[in-house]
């Protein structure tokens, strides 16, 4: 038995996982994506991906609770869709246009279906924020979360002309916009 296996890491359910996300991972991919699924470092071309602006902003967060919601509903691709947009709305109020995103999933026991419904979730927020899945970590921890239970994180990075950075000139008196949002 391996020292992963002794420590509770299913090599093998890593495997079948990544195998689950690659073809919805690759599809958040464009011609700047320099690296491949399972790089140990994401590269983003910014020139190829036409990036003007000079300023990158960066927000990373998590989905707290809602992960308690998922586990109960056995619906995991809603908190991947979250996860992005809490990130995008992040860095949207700060002028930035999304470029990629990294996420982080950490679990008890690796359940790749349950992994892939969660990239899935994340891939499909990230196509329509126009950003790539530039890469992620998926930690399997037995000694460190109850069984059933998980935890997803993700960092985006986006770019902004210094000039366009927000808020600027925000004076009493201004309007406010909303939009409306689907969760």
């Amino acid at each position: 038995m391996t020292t992963y296996a002794l420590s509770g890491v299913d090599i093998a359910a890593g495997t079948q996982a990544t195998k689950l996300i690659a073809e919805v991972v690759r599809s958040t991919h464009g011609a700047a994506v320099l690296s491949g699924l399972g790089s140990f470092g994401g590269c983003f071309d910014l020139a190829q991906a036409g990036v003007v602006g000079n300023v990158l902003v960066a927000s990373t967060d998590g989905v707290g609770t809602k992960t308690l919601v998922a586990t109960a509903l056995g619906r995991y691709d809603t908190v991947g869709q979250d996860l992005v947009n809490h990130c995008v709305n992040d860095i949207l109020v700060q002028g930035a246009r999304p470029l990629f995103f990294m996420d982080y999933i950490a679990v008890s026991r690796l359940d790749p279906h349950q992994v892939a419904a969660l990239v899935g979730g994340v891939a499909a927020a990230c196509r329509a924020a126009g950003c790539a899945l530039l890469g992620g970590e998926t930690a399997e921890m037995p000694d460190v979360y109850q069984a059933g239970a998980f935890d997803l994180a993700g960092t985006i990075v986006g770019a902004v002309e210094r000039e366009r950075l927000l808020p600027r000139d925000v004076v009493a008196g201004d309007a406010i916009l909303a939009l409306p949002s689907s969760g």
